[in-house]
């Protein structure tokens, strides 16, 4: 491919330049936004495929053998990925999440989670590390991840019966196999473990109770069971609002069964509502991001696997990053890492997204006109 070509899946959404503000100063660590709200939570896709072809992300009718994904020249390199990562360090982020696609399906990922792990804070301290899979890989790769400095895991599983999960996977992939990597990810050392369920009315919804019993009942507090509401995300899954079912009904099925308590949030800008099982036998927690908007708190910025940055997950523009990292030709060189630093903090500035607020208060999707990124390409 000859240098001035452009592969086509890198046209598939549209991401400006960022403007590198004349004067700034040096990052001080409190940058917000023009709600006020900080940027602390940096999401990281390494990649935008997957082995699942799960109706709500990546249905196989869209995603099929002939769908066109990033080529890797054009995917950030892992030293690109550090060098952002420190960028956004110094303006706040205390947390990154790895995620996809698939993110075990990025060869050589322990090399990046070795380089993140690596990383501190102005006052010294050690990143809040992070990944999110679908556990298909997790029992080959658990150990290494921990080994290279991994710090937390979160799987996504969708249904505790196997032939509900072989149909939401579209890949025939068993539940089993999923099971043993996230044993595999306690054995290492990486609990509690998070697993996270989206709920689909008139699909899995009958597996709330019955996944809420088996994480109980077999691995207490080192799993932490969390419900989402079927999202709005992309363009490509059909989503329908009578399809989603509120999060107050998925704690009213496990509260009939599992009496609960309310907890209070852990963290700032935490998105579930924890809920926590009287007797002590570990905690729930539901991600109303439908019903009970959360934008308000939200301190989360996205990375796409090659260099986008989104302010939203429900964005239709990015904003592109790898172009200062690399620059646009022999006449425009890179940018130093004081001014991709610049330049991020005058993109979080200006930003103002609350997709979420503006759907339930129109009682739809808001922006429906606009082409919305999809979430294999950006991650959850």
């Amino acid at each position: 491919m000859g240098d001035n070509v452009i592969p086509l899946a890198d046209l598939r959404y549209a991401a400006a330049i960022p403007e590198v503000p004349a004067h700034f100063a040096a990052p001080s660590g409190l940058l917000s936004d023009r709600l006020g709200r900080p940027l602390r939570d940096l999401r990281i896709s390494v990649t935008d495929r997957c082995n699942f072809r799960c109706s709500y992300c990546m249905p196989k009718e869209v995603f099929d053998r002939d769908y066109r994904f990033l080529p890797q020249t054009s995917l950030l390199t892992f030293e690109e990925i550090e060098r952002l990562s420190r960028a956004f360090i110094r303006h706040g982020v205390r947390k990154l999440r790895l995620t996809g696609g698939e993110p075990l399906l990025r060869k050589h990922l322990e090399v990046l989670v070795a380089k993140l792990a690596a990383l501190r804070t102005p006052e010294g301290d050690p990143l809040d590390l992070t990944l999110t899979t679908n556990g298909s890989l997790l029992e080959r790769k658990a150990q290494a991840l921990v080994q290279a400095g991994l710090r937390r895991v979160t799987v996504s599983l969708d249904a505790l019966d196997d032939a509900v999960f072989r149909r939401m996977n579209d890949v025939d992939f068993p539940v089993v196999d999923v099971l043993r990597g996230i044993d595999a990810a306690l054995a290492a050392g990486l609990g509690p473990v998070k697993v996270n369920m989206v709920v689909k009315r008139g699909t899995n919804d009958q597996e709330i109770v019955p996944m809420a019993r088996y994480f109980r009942d077999a691995h207490g507090p080192q799993v932490i069971l969390r419900f989402i509401e079927y999202m709005d995300v992309g363009a490509t899954n059909g989503w329908r609002m009578n399809e989603v079912l509120p999060s107050s009904e998925v704690v009213r099925r496990i509260a009939e069964v599992f009496p609960l308590d309310p907890l209070a949030a852990s963290t700032p800008g935490e998105t579930a509502q924890r809920w926590r099982y009287r007797d002590g036998a570990g905690e729930v927690g539901v991600i109303s991001s439908v019903t009970q908007a959360f934008c308000g708190e939200c301190n989360r910025a996205r990375l796409s696997t090659e260099g986008k940055l989104f302010l939203c997950l429900f964005a239709s523009q990015g904003h592109d990053l790898r172009a200062l990292l690399r620059g646009t030709g022999a006449d425009i060189p890179g940018r130093t890492d004081d001014e991709i630093a610049a330049a991020i903090a005058a993109l979080w500035q200006s930003r103002e997204d609350r997709y979420s607020e503006l759907r339930s208060a129109q009682a739809g999707p808001a922006g429906s006109g606009q082409r919305r990124i999809e979430m294999h390409y950006i991650g959850g």
